[in-house]
């Protein structure tokens, strides 16, 4: 059976004031705690908002670097490439070119056996012999310049063109007009697409009475 308690009035009274006493100061309590919890939240929103901004400027900032760093290895990588290319011409070049100064000194040996020849032509007591071997030596010389890609500059009867030609004297003529190749002293050579030896050339010169003298002509027609 349980136990009653039984209050008097008094007693009765007091305890509804402790009852309201202790909900009063929960109350207090409850007010003086909750600007604190909004003071906490607040701080924890701004904290919140301070470390977003700090993510992002970090972001923007590796962005940046990653952005320099990219285009550092496009330059680096253009940069490898003409170098790659520029050596490969030179390589290229050397291989076509490395020859040049040895194949300019051979020319004046088949310069000199063709003269040989030339001259041999005039004299009926010269050996055959010796002009077919002549012939012959000429011949695997030239085969030893289409090997290099040694080609001769056909110059005669064409204009005169310094690129190719060197002009050592000038000759008067009807037959042609000013700065055509006449005569050649000493044949020209190319390398490839480079020039190896110049034409030694004698080039025509119009006479200049030509026009006077046909100007007479029509005056006594």
């Amino acid at each position: 059976m349980p136990h009653l308690t039984f209050y008097t009035d008094d007693e009765k009274l007091m305890v509804e004031k402790k009852k309201k006493s202790e909900a009063g100061l929960k109350i207090e309590v409850e007010k003086e705690a909750s600007p604190e919890k909004g003071q906490s939240a607040e701080k924890d929103d701004k904290i919140f908002v301070e470390n977003v901004h700090d993510l992002k400027e970090k972001l923007a900032s590796a962005q940046e670097e990653s952005k320099e760093t990219y285009d550092r290895l496009l330059r680096v990588y253009a940069e490898f490439e003409n170098y790659k290319k520029r050596t490969a011409r030179e390589m290229e070049d050397f291989r076509k070119f490395a020859n040049e100064s040895i194949l300019r000194e051979i020319l004046v040996l088949v310069d000199n056996l063709e003269r040989a020849v030339d001259s041999s032509g005039d004299q009926s007591d010269t050996d055959s012999c010796v002009v077919e071997g002549v012939h012959l030596t000429i011949n695997e010389i030239k085969k030893v310049f289409e090997k290099f890609s040694v080609k001769p500059i056909d110059a005669l009867k064409k204009p005169f063109d310094p690129n190719f030609h060197e002009a050592v004297m000038q000759e008067e003529t009807d037959d042609h007009p000013d700065n055509i190749v006449l005569r050649e002293f000493q044949k020209g050579y190319m390398i490839h697409d480079r020039l190896l030896r110049p034409a030694m050339v004698a080039v025509s010169k119009a006479k200049e009475n030509n026009g006077a003298a046909g100007e007479e002509m029509g005056n006594d027609e």
